[in-house]
């Protein structure tokens, strides 16, 4: 349920309407807008009499949120929600690039790539060190080397790191040392998982499973935040179809009707829709212009050597060069990056 106030609303009022839904064993979460306030409602509202609720002078109306996803809902929170990361911002009017290559490979390759995006103005810096592969016998990242590589590669750049985790162990071990938690597209419905993220004061990057519904993406964030952690950011990172050309199917549509439903910030990660280098930059293109709030992409100096993912990875020219067009289809659209 959702109860709106108008501006005649005080504060004390809110308040003592905060304690008697809450003494009906209902959580309120309240947004406070510049004419109005939202008390979203969790619980059995069933107990809630709305007549009388309305007889409130200062209550303007009272809705039923019929989706399962609640504080995700955009009805809860009208406003588009802006998540904070290190100096960075995620959502709002300022496009977030994240750049990087998948995995951590060295000191010396990852903090020149971080220099590389850095100087092309990316304001994240993207890197692997716990790789969750198909294969075994693949490349499964530097693991806690990886990670002190990306500290070293935020030290030297200033650029907040973006990372996977894929445990709720590695979770609790090193959630202090990253700036945005990635938990990927195979953890989209690992529970335990984002119970324990909602648990820590970070921004989650979520991505869409392989043959995730948008609902299912959007309760999947819903318990991150039922938890308490409301910074969720979300990503399209393209679904499995039976198309074969490409790694996964890009669903562009998903970004506006994500939009649409919810006030979480969106990214699209053309990177791993593609599967393929040159289409990256294209899709990136296409992403800001259907409205994304960012995108993620794959940079590497070397892709033909790389340990994880090359095939769908620019290079730093070409990334510099994509970052001119952002700029441009940006600014059509009243943004910045």
């Amino acid at each position: 349920m959702v109860i709106v106030l108008n501006s005649l609303a005080s504060s004390e009022q809110i308040e003592k309407l905060k304690q008697e839904l809450e003494n009906y064993g209902c959580s309120v979460w309240p947004t406070y807008g510049k004419f109005q306030t939202i008390l979203g409602i969790v619980g059995d509202t069933g107990k809630l009499d709305r007549d009388y609720l309305l007889s409130k002078h200062y209550v303007e109306k009272v809705l039923s949120v019929q989706e399962p996803y609640k504080k995700a809902n955009r009805t809860f929170h009208p406003e588009n929600t802006v998540i904070r990361a290190g100096s960075q911002t995620i959502g709002g009017n300022q496009l977030a690039i994240i750049a990087g290559p998948c995995s951590v490979e060295s000191q010396e390759q990852i903090v020149t790539i971080a220099q590389d995006v850095k100087a092309a103005g990316a304001g994240f810096l993207r890197g692997g060190a716990f790789k969750p592969r198909s294969s075994p016998y693949s490349f499964q990242g530097m693991q806690q080397e990886g990670l002190e590589l990306l500290k070293l590669a935020r030290e030297a750049t200033g650029l907040p790191i973006v990372t996977e985790i894929m445990s709720v162990k590695q979770l609790e071990d090193h959630h202090e040392d990253i700036d945005v938690i990635q938990i990927g597209a195979r953890n989209m419905q690992n529970f335990d998982l984002l119970k324990a993220a909602g648990q820590i004061d970070k921004p989650i990057l979520l991505k869409r499973g392989l043959s995730a519904t948008i609902e299912e993406l959007l309760m999947s964030a819903e318990y991150i935040m039922a938890g308490g952690n409301e910074n969720v950011i979300l990503c399209e990172r393209g679904i499995r179809t039976f198309e074969t050309y490409t790694r996964n199917t890009l669903d562009l549509s998903a970004v506006l009707a994500i939009k649409r439903l919810s006030h979480l910030p969106v990214i699209v990660d053309p990177s791993h829709a593609a599967g393929l280098w040159w289409m990256v930059e294209s899709l990136s293109k296409a992403a800001v212009a259907v409205g994304a709030d960012g995108v993620i992409i794959e940079v590497h100096q070397d892709p033909s050597n790389a340990k994880c993912d090359g095939q769908q990875s620019i290079k730093p020219e070409r990334f510099a060069a994509l970052m001119q067009s952002l700029r441009a289809i940006a600014h059509i659209e009243n943004r910045t990056l």
